[in-house]
């Protein structure tokens, strides 16, 4: 069990934010979780911490959503995340730590600079989508396996669908609880839901429940444009740290 009273004072705020992203704001920003932690302990126990607390999170989002969403898309997307939950299970096997931190800072200051620069091109909304929805799916799921950032690369195809804001959010949270029980096996595989993970899961817990009920409360009363400022600068500031930890351990 993880018992470094810095680290908690990062998770927490992280569990926080995770919550409330995924209670009311598409979890878009649950990638700002791990690369949070990792600042203090190495990237893939932050993942293997992050996946019960997330897994709960679910169960109450699905509960909640569980009369808005599109079965449609949701048929073009879960199953394509087998594909990137495959790669990234290879992945997070053969990579060392400064490797993984590397790729994490470099997916936070990409998704961060996309939200401020708007890299990608518009489309109106054409229905469920095979090919664009697949690929982006798949990209969100070996995001997902690597550092539960799935929301950024799924939301590239997904913003774009025009659909009413309940039926978004309850789509995404269809989606990533398939994910997230998907990830389950792997991570056990790889040894990283141990005893020690766990047990620091199980303190950080009773977040995950107040973090959704604060994002439904700010659903309603807090423009999504403000919440995501601030997160996204916060991610931004993370991804510097962490990809420059990752370029002196892999370089250096």
């Amino acid at each position: 069990m993880i018992v470094d009273i810095w680290f908690y004072a990062l998770a927490a705020p992280a569990m926080l934010i995770a919550g409330i992203s995924k209670g009311g704001f598409g979890g878009g920003v649950v990638v700002l979780a791990v690369p949070l932690m990792s600042l203090m302990i190495p990237p893939q126990q932050a993942a293997a911490v992050m996946l019960p607390i997330l897994m709960v999170m679910d169960a109450i989002t699905v509960w909640v959503y569980r009369r808005s969403w599109d079965r449609g898309h949701l048929a073009v997307i879960l199953p394509a995340a087998v594909i990137g939950i495959g790669l990234g299970w290879v992945g997070f096997g053969l990579l060392d730590v400064a490797m993984v931190k590397l790729l994490l800072g470099a997916i936070a200051l990409a998704f961060s600079l996309d939200y401020w620069f708007k890299f990608r091109p518009k489309r109106a909304p054409q229905g469920p989508d095979k090919i664009r929805g697949g690929f982006w799916a798949a990209l969100a799921g070996f995001t997902s396996f690597v550092a539960h950032a799935g929301g950024p690369p799924l939301n590239v195809y997904m913003l774009q669908q025009g659909l009413e804001k309940r039926v978004f959010v309850g789509t995404l949270a269809m989606f990533f609880a398939g994910v997230n029980w998907m990830k389950l096996v792997p991570y056990a595989m790889l040894g990283q839901l141990n005893g020690g993970n766990l047990m620091t899961s199980l303190i950080l817990l009773p977040l995950a429940p107040l973090g959704i009920w604060l994002g439904l409360w700010m659903q309603k009363r807090v423009p999504d444009r403000a919440f995501y400022k601030i997160c996204y600068a916060l991610l931004f500031a993370t991804g510097c740290k962490l990809g420059w930890d990752g370029v002196v351990g892999v370089f250096l």
